[in-house]
This record gives C-alpha cells, sequence and structure tokens, in this order.
C-alpha cells in the first residue's frame, strides 16, 4: 500500500492517521511543497489519479483512491478490525456526518485564517480587509467548538469509541490553532478531548510531523 501526501495537507494526514490507527503498513510519498509555490510542480500520480490533482491519493493493489473520505471508508471496508466507524447504521451516519462537519463546516472559516501563516500583504487595505475577515472567522470557529462541545457531551470519543470523526475534528481544531485561530480554553471538555486524542500515537506523530514541516518551511 502506498499513500501520496504532503507535509502540510489536512486531509492526507487523516488517511495516515487512520492507517496508523489499523496497524496497516504503507510506503509513503510526500509529494513536492513549498511555501512559495504550494504544492507544485504536481506529482504525476497525484494528477492521473485525482481530477482535483490533491492528495491524499492511495494505491492499494491495482486500486487507486483519492479523497480522504473515500479512502477512510475503503480502509473500513477492507481492513474492519479495529474499527474506525461504529457497527450499528444510524451510529455510523451519524458518525459520517461528523467528519463532514469537520472537513466542511468547520472547516470553512479555519480557511479564512489561513493569511495568518503568510508574510503582511503589501498592501494595507488588502490587509485590512483580511484582518476584519478573520476576525469574522475566529467568531465562527468560537460558534463550531461551542456546538462540538454540544455534541461530544460527557462521552470520551465523539462516536463513543474513537472514529473517524475525531480524526477529521483534531486535525481541522489543529489547523485551526496552528493557522493562530482560536484555541479551546473557553471548552474545557473540548481540550480535554483534544488532549485525549492528541496523545495517541498515530494522531500525535501526525501532530508533531506538521510542527515540524511548519518549522522547516518557515525558516529563513
Amino acid at each position: 500500500m502506498k499513500l501520496y501526501s504532503g507535509p502540510l495537507s489536512l486531509f492526507a494526514r487523516k488517511v495516515e492517521i487512520a492507517l496508523g490507527e489499523k496497524g496497516l503498513p504503507f510506503e509513503r510519498e510526500m509529494v513536492p511543497f513549498t511555501q512559495a509555490k504550494g504544492y507544485s510542480p504536481k506529482h504525476p500520480v497525484v494528477l492521473a489519479a485525482n481530477p482535483k490533482a490533491q492528495v491524499p491519493v492511495l494505491v492499494d493493489g491495482d486500486l487507486t483512491l483519492f479523497d480522504s473520505t473515500v479512502i477512510a471508508e475503503y480502509l473500513e471496508d477492507a481492513y474492519p478490525e479495529p474499527p474506525l466507524f461504529p457497527k450499528e447504521p444510524k451510529a455510523r451516519a451519524r458518525c459520517r456526518l461528523l467528519e463532514l462537519y469537520a472537513d466542511e463546516i468547520l472547516f470553512a472559516p479555519v480557511l479564512k485564517i489561513g493569511y495568518r501563516t503568510e508574510p503582511p500583504h503589501p498592501d494595507p487595505k488588502v490587509q485590512a480587509i483580511r484582518d476584519e475577515e478573520g476576525r469574522q472567522a475566529d467568531a465562527l470557529i468560537l460558534a463550531r467548538y461551542g456546538d462540538l462541545q454540544t455534541e461530544l457531551g460527557d462521552k470520551e470519543y465523539f462516536c463513543g469509541a474513537f472514529s473517524v470523526a475525531d480524526i477529521g475534528i483534531f486535525m481541522t481544531t489543529l489547523f485551526a490553532i496552528r493557522r493562530k485561530g482560536p484555541g479551546l480554553d473557553g471548552h474545557p471538555a473540548l481540550r480535554a478531548w483534544y488532549a485525549r486524542v492528541r496523545a495517541r500515537p498515530a494522531v500525535l506523530k501526525a501532530a508533531e510531523e506538521v510542527a515540524a514541516a511548519d518549522r522547516a518551511l518557515t525558516r529563513p
């Protein structure tokens, strides 16, 4: 099994965590990435496999897949133990919705604060617009944290046992924080959950590699 990944790809790291949690051996190839040019030049395997030309791309024998959600569902079907989805259909559907919430709902305002990891814009007016959009995004992220804390309640993990929902929500929250967005201090149950998830070996490895990539890519 081979995974095409990227050092700062939230979605590729989701797949790495899923593979690690399932104890599946895999070869990883990091595609070219720099802060100045992004994912360029595009890797030919990624270009051939994914019409969006994005990682992750997973190759398992004669099967090539893209999209972190599709890959996670394939891994669950092909390698069901240990499970990363609930067994019961309604619980499974709720878990999928929570992963979608991480990827589509929480991630939307996180995208708006990506500029904070870049140098200030040379045009002060453009920078002022970015800053105002960033403040609005921060408020929305905090509201999403509140929704997630309510959903979590007193559970250890979002779907009872550790699942793809925890992977997705953790990685999006990690990226919110690394982009200098709101932390979790005002949401103690969610903060405790975050620490609990981060302590898992596969998650910790991904989080530490993202931090190391940040340091390496921003070094003068």
